[in-house]
């Protein structure tokens, strides 16, 4: 697993890409793929240790299907099915960490969300799921709970862009390496959780759970506290 974080040059994130995700938030429904990058030093590996909540952050949580791309990619055709489904090496459960509060900050003075995503420990993640497992990533049954309680839990199916589209939008911009990392998006139930709360997440192909994530919230100690900007 230190060689999924080790081989990761970027990972990029789908945003909004569920629709009752996109309501929850009362956010603007995309008419295109947008994404958003998190630092590969965010990523947290399985057993490397909690997930650190910073000081005066809203810390949310969103589950959601990882890529790992196994060849160059750049300027796919949407189209391109088989091309999509061929750069991609295997796959990853992911955690995408959110501090809320900065984010919507953020969005309101219309600066980036990059402190909003990026934080250490910010992208719990799987081991690696051999792609031979997901027959179609398009039909792959998501949960996540905290503290036993299930807050998140749908299936891909209800992506608004599919993989062939958001690979292509995003090689149309910067090219996609072996190693990189995309996010696909997540649906509807993110939340808050608090120091002491434990998420767990899974991924199920019919019925079966292939690979889960278990990860406690700790104090973050550091020098950095949520100011207004």
């Amino acid at each position: 697993m230190a060689s999924i974080k080790a081989n990761a040059r970027k990972v990029i994130c789908i945003g909004r890409n569920y629709a009752d995700h996109v309501k929850e938030l009362n956010n603007v429904r995309p008419k295109q793929p947008f994404f958003f990058l998190k630092p590969p030093s965010s990523i947290l590996p399985p057993n490397s240790g909690p997930v650190l909540k910073p000081k005066g952050v809203t810390l949310h949580y969103e589950v959601e299907l990882a890529l790992v791309i196994g060849k160059e990619v750049r300027d796919l055709d949407a189209n391109d099915e088989k091309g999509a489904m061929d750069a991609i090496d295997g796959y990853c459960l992911s955690i995408d960490m959110t501090g809320r509060n900065v984010q919507d900050e953020a969005k309101k003075k219309g600066l980036p969300w990059s402190i909003a995503k990026g934080f250490d420990t910010f992208l719990p993640i799987s081991n690696y799921i051999p792609k031979a497992l997901i027959a179609n990533p398009h039909r792959v049954d998501l949960y996540l709970t905290v503290n036993g309680q299930i807050r998140q839990s749908d299936n891909t199916e209800l992506m608004l862009f599919g993989i062939p589209r958001q690979l292509s939008d995003i090689s149309s911009v910067m090219t996609l390496g072996r190693g990189d990392i995309v996010l696909t998006g997540t649906p509807k139930g993110v939340g808050a959780v608090s120091v002491g709360d434990i998420m767990r997440a899974g991924i199920k192909v019919d019925g079966k759970e292939l690979e889960s994530i278990e990860v406690e919230v700790k104090e973050r100690e550091g020098t950095y506290e949520f100011k207004e900007t």
